[in-house]
């Protein structure tokens, strides 16, 4: 995980946000919109979601094994109940070596804002997109 990730939100200011340990959670909470959230419990198991892509990510990159359908569906739960404010926290807790597994993904569920990621110096259109997994999803 990067000490501070930064991301443009494409508002009229272009305010950025910088997510660290220490605020990562609260920009979380103020974009959580869940309509069946019944407490505290449901925010903590769909933030558990993050944990589990950087799991399945790791099974891939270790054995080669991609789950993409379970992948897909974790994605897809965190973009309804974050919206495009999934797109900053993902590239918080995913870690740097797995952006390229995550970026084919968003790029699949047309959810990359390639010009919109500022990290270190890296923009979205600098993370190359992984060719396997492409094809993968090309038969979906």
């Amino acid at each position: 995980m990067v000490d501070g990730w930064r991301y443009c939100c494409g508002n009229l200011n272009n305010n950025m946000i910088e997510l660290n340990e220490s605020n990562y959670l609260v920009y979380a909470i103020k974009h959580y919109n869940s309509p069946e959230c019944s407490g505290i419990e449901d925010f903590e198991e769909d933030v558990k979601r993050f944990k589990y892509l950087k799991r399945l990510f790791r099974r891939y990159e270790r054995t080669g094994q991609l789950n993409d359908r379970l992948i897909l569906n974790h994605l897809i739960v965190l973009y309804n109940v974050f919206d495009k404010h999934a797109t900053p926290l993902l590239f918080y807790k995913i870690d740097r070596q797995h952006w390229s597994i995550l970026k084919t993904f968003l790029v699949f569920l047309n959810r990359m804002p390639l010009e919109s990621i500022i990290t270190g110096g890296v923009r979205g259109d600098d993370i190359p997109l992984d060719f396997k997994i492409i094809t993968i999803l090309r038969n979906i």
